[in-house]
């Protein structure tokens, strides 16, 4: 198997701290990103993809990392998952073009199989996940959201640091974790946000009740958009 990583990595501890600039500027950052060079997943990936969307966004939605489509075109969100999220956004009562989208990691990780050509996406292990944290403390801290949404288990991990299970948690709202508190797992400082988790809608399209599963996804962002009402 070829896979999209780097063992070894010279030694070097995975961290994009170094690359992340001090600047709450979503532009800056995002072209800081670029270049990041934080762990070995940025050599075989086409390309870095950042957040998109606006800088005062009250949500942004955390997903897992980008997938083929959105690596080849460097924006998140842009394949059949993303298409699915933006119509349950929608049915929820929440406008896409004012959410703020991004993932955990910033750069896809695959697999090849042995002869073939189409690149498997491959989960994100937790180093990755760490280096690349500085880089959703970033947008946090830029965006300043009122609400937090996390697309599944690795995006629960990466904004609250520990085991993350969606099923105890989706649905449900809850104050986003403070920096120093237990779980936060480097959190932005975002004393007055929420936090809730749902699943990633592309394990809407992988569900055997796939619109069932479609429902669940609406339902929890109806939580959302009840919350940003409230």
């Amino acid at each position: 198997m070829k896979a999209g990583t780097q063992d070894g990595y010279d030694g070097q501890a995975y961290d994009a701290g170094p690359w992340v600039p001090r600047t709450d500027d979503l532009g800056e950052l995002g072209r800081a990103a670029a270049g990041c060079r934080g762990c070995p997943l940025h050599a075989a990936a086409t390309q870095t993809v950042f957040g998109e969307g606006p800088g005062r966004a009250r949500v942004v939605l955390v997903g897992e990392q980008p997938g083929d489509r959105e690596d080849r075109a460097g924006e998140p969100f842009v394949g059949p998952a993303g298409g699915l999220l933006r119509r349950a956004l929608e049915e929820a009562g929440l406008d896409p073009s004012e959410m703020y989208l991004t993932n955990a990691v910033k750069h896809f990780k695959f697999t090849v199989p042995e002869g073939g050509k189409r690149r498997i996406h491959k989960a994100p292990d937790l180093r990755e996940m760490t280096a690349c944290r500085p880089w959703l403390t970033a947008e946090l801290a830029a965006v300043r959201p009122r609400l937090v949404v996390a697309l599944g288990a690795t995006a629960g991990r990466a904004l609250l640091g520990g085991p993350f299970r969606v099923g105890e948690h989706r649905g449900v709202l809850r104050p986003f974790p403070s920096p120093d508190g237990p779980g936060a797992g480097g959190a932005a400082s975002l004393p007055d946000a929420q936090f809730l988790a749902t699943v990633h809608p592309s394990a809407v399209l992988r569900a055997p009740d796939r619109d069932a599963a479609y429902r669940g996804l609406v339902a929890d962002l109806r939580v959302a958009a009840s919350a940003l009402r409230g």
